[in-house]
């Protein structure tokens, strides 16, 4: 049986993982009914991988894959690449920074499917590097099946990203999201055909992509771009740049600075208007 995480000392705990705890205990005292799942999922454990370990398995677990493999196989992960970690710290300190509705990190940790989707497709694109295919496919499959999020094992997702909602949300083979992105649910990040090979889009830095936006085809969306809501984009973004529409079209350039940090989905002006 492989060997839990070291516990970690609350006094030099990190600070997402000591807000983490400080949450819960208050969540538990103000909620007896709930007490003893936030115990389970958080209060008994040492540190972040410990925690996050336990609800990846928790949740994800079934009669093929038990609780406890499940758990020991996300344990691994994080003890092989403690990366993985770092940018779950990332993505909660994005989802509490990037959503009005979040009051914390207790509430992602344990209720956003969003945020559990992604660090599911991080164990699992760790378990793909390593040559573990079907265990990186099968935990791709309880994802979809549980939070309608499929992020194919071998995409490449940076850190600080934000899955707002979730549902619906496709992310393919050969897809690159940057840094800092933010999207919300039914966006397909897909190809245009049948061919194999490099086929899905390339995400930059900072970028914002609406509820609903497809992105299709082996394009470049550039760092700090928007994608305005419902939009299909077939053909790559400048950076810092507005597509919206079906097609798409180049709306405004400059966009408004930052736009997966601020989420602002609105529209300026319209500067440009030509179909990309």
């Amino acid at each position: 049986m492989a060997k839990h995480l070291e516990a970690v000392d609350p006094a030099s705990a990190p600070p997402v993982w000591a807000a983490l705890r400080n949450e819960a205990e208050r969540a538990a005292a103000a909620e007896p009914a709930l007490a003893s799942l936030i115990n389970a999922v958080i209060l008994t454990h040492g540190g972040l991988g410990q925690a996050l370990s336990y609800q990846i398995a928790r949740k994800l677990s079934d009669v093929e894959l038990r609780a406890m493999s499940a758990r020991e196989i996300a344990e691994q992960a994080y003890r092989a690449d403690p990366s993985l970690l770092t940018a779950a710290e990332a993505d909660l300190k994005a989802v509490f920074e990037r959503d009005p509705a979040c009051k914390g990190y207790l509430q992602p940790f344990l209720f956003f499917k969003g945020f559990l989707a992604l660090q599911t497709y991080r164990v699992a694109h760790w378990l793909w590097s390593q040559g573990r295919e079907p265990m990186a496919l099968y935990l791709q499959s309880r994802s979809s099946e549980l939070a309608q999020v499929d992020i194919h094992p071998a995409a490449k997702m940076g850190s600080g990203i934000f899955l707002d909602h979730g549902t619906g949300i496709v992310v393919g083979e050969t897809a690159v999201v940057g840094d800092d992105v933010s999207m919300l649910h039914g966006v397909t990040l897909g190809g245009t055909g049948a061919q194999r090979g490099d086929r899905h889009p390339k995400i930059g830095k900072g970028v914002l992509l609406g509820a609903g936006a497809k992105v299709l085809g082996n394009i470049v969306i550039g760092d700090y771009a928007k994608i305005a809501s419902g939009s299909v984009v077939l053909r790559a973004v400048p950076a810092g740049c507005t597509a919206a529409g079906v097609p798409a079209r180049i709306m405004n350039c400059p966009t408004c600075e930052e736009p997966a940090r601020s989420m602002d989905h609105t529209l300026a002006d319209i500067v440009y208007d030509y179909v990309i």
